[in-house]
């Protein structure tokens, strides 16, 4: 912030402070310069900063810093500043016109709300301890105070909590190693150890010896015809089980070949070539990541593709579940629609586009109930990004120190066919799929009580995660 409001100002020519007298005017244009900075510094946090690092720039602050100008000459006649225009302004247009992600247009509107109010005008005002407004007519000044400001930022200045330091260095540090392990040499070496071929011949064989049979397609289909074909959660498990076959048919193949190359049996290609690589180094080979799910590790992939096998297995041959991994889906979203369509069919007269999702968070932390829901489904396996949860009061509350992630109880996700306003007493939270908060691994909001207003925990960046690897 230090360094950022320092530029802001080095930058700044004099005559734009002198512009006019109007009194709300230097707290605005110090209020602007200091959204400015924040907006600009949480992207080094990552997901948890911004969904989408936006590339907010100078011109950004010029043009806010002119409409101010503009909107106080033609309020001279007027008492007062319209702060409502102002807000929208600023986060709709000269902020906000950059900003793609819904969740990150709330953040925006957040910062807006807090920081361009009639409040922010006062003098003993302040945006974070140790971060005062500040009103002065020389650059100089203003200077000399921003040279007070602490070197190292405090997090809740930004808005979020002290562990998404360590989310930063943690990221920081696997950029780091990553890019060190790509340029290491491929080749085997004549040290006299275990060569590259050996290693995955190893490996492969071992991988190849835990993978999962393929599918019967005849008895998949006179399962679900026993469980009702047309059953909508029944109709997702039949394109979940395609999807899984596929992965599974994908990796006996490159498995097997792989080992045929090494042999020296088949020419190793340009795809067999990146899966031993990959393979050597506990990556996934992209031609598995292509038609599968992103992970962090090899290891943790192929768990991952066991752990979903079974739970398809189970629930295509033993029945439905009492609960469900949601983390194991490929399309999470299609399972959501698919309990609202059965849901709706139900009831009489519901109709689906009229059937609102709604959840309440359960006491279970295990996956294992006695029987599940009369409507609706009970899901597992989430974990909240940038908060903690308190099991006694049932809300969530700030982060544990050093705890980065922490794992939901079992959530009862249904649908409702009403428009009843939500309790305010609630966060609006996204889930996604992956650590990386993108569209493509947004799945759903849901509803979760809390301490505090959800503004707070806007600002924190919390979501819901299906996999934290």
């Amino acid at each position: 912030m230090k360094a950022g409001l320092t530029r802001t100002y080095m930058s700044m020519p004099q005559e734009m402070l002198e512009y006019t007298n109007a009194k709300p005017y230097l707290p605005l244009v110090y209020n602007i310069s200091f959204l400015h900075s924040v907006v600009q510094e949480r992207r080094r946090f990552g997901p948890i900063g911004w969904n989408i690092p936006y590339e907010f720039n100078f011109s950004d602050w010029y043009a806010s810093i002119l409409f101010c100008q503009n909107h106080l000459d033609s309020k001279e006649r007027i008492a007062g500043v319209d702060w409502v225009c102002l807000r929208y302004i600023f986060s709709e247009v000269m902020y906000g016109g950059r900003v793609t992600d819904d969740y990150d247009k709330r953040l925006l509107t957040t910062f807006c709300s807090f920081w361009f109010t009639e409040d922010t005008l006062d003098e003993s005002f302040t945006f974070y301890k140790g971060y005062p407004q500040l009103r002065y007519k020389n650059k100089e000044e203003y200077l000399e105070e921003i040279a007070k400001l602490p070197d190292f930022d405090d997090p809740f200045v930004l808005g979020l909590h002290p562990n998404a330091n360590i989310t930063y260095r943690t990221n920081f540090a696997t950029d780091v190693l990553d890019t060190i392990l790509s340029v290491q040499p491929k080749e085997s070496g004549d040290s006299g150890g275990e060569s590259r071929e050996s290693v995955v011949t190893r490996e492969v064989t071992e991988m190849l010896s835990k993978l999962p049979d393929e599918y019967n397609p005849h008895e998949i289909k006179a399962r679900l015809k026993e469980m009702g074909a047309l059953n909508s959660l029944n109709i997702f498990l039949r394109q979940e089980m395609d999807r899984m076959q596929r992965v599974i048919k994908l990796v006996k193949v490159t498995l097997k070949e792989l080992l045929l190359a090494i042999e020296g049996i088949i020419i190793m290609n340009e795809n067999l070539r990146e899966a031993l690589d990959a393979i050597y180094d506990a990556k996934v080979p992209f031609v598995w990541k292509r038609g599968s799910w992103e992970s962090a590790s090899l290891g943790f992939w192929y768990s991952e593709l066991l752990t979903r096998n079974k739970q398809f297995h189970t629930w295509c041959y033993k029945g439905r579940p009492n609960s469900f991994w949601m983390s194991g889906f490929f399309n999470p979203q299609g399972f959501i629609t698919a309990m609202k369509q059965e849901v709706a069919r139900a009831h009489k007269g519901w109709a689906l586009d009229a059937v609102y999702l709604e959840n309440k968070v359960t006491r279970y932390y295990t996956p294992t109930v006695s029987s599940g829901p009369k409507e609706g489904v009970y899901v597992y396996g989430l974990y909240l990004d940038g908060c903690s949860w308190d099991r006694k009061q049932d809300r969530l509350v700030e982060s544990i120190p050093k705890v980065i992630y922490t794992e939901m109880p079992m959530i009862h996700i249904f649908a409702i066919n009403t428009t009843d306003p939500r309790p305010k007493d609630v966060y609006t939270c996204p889930v996604y799929k992956k650590p990386k908060r993108t569209d493509l691994n947004f799945i759903t909001p849901l509803w979760i009580p809390c301490k505090f207003t959800a503004d707070h925990w806007i600002l924190r960046g919390i979501a819901l995660l299906c996999d934290i690897k």
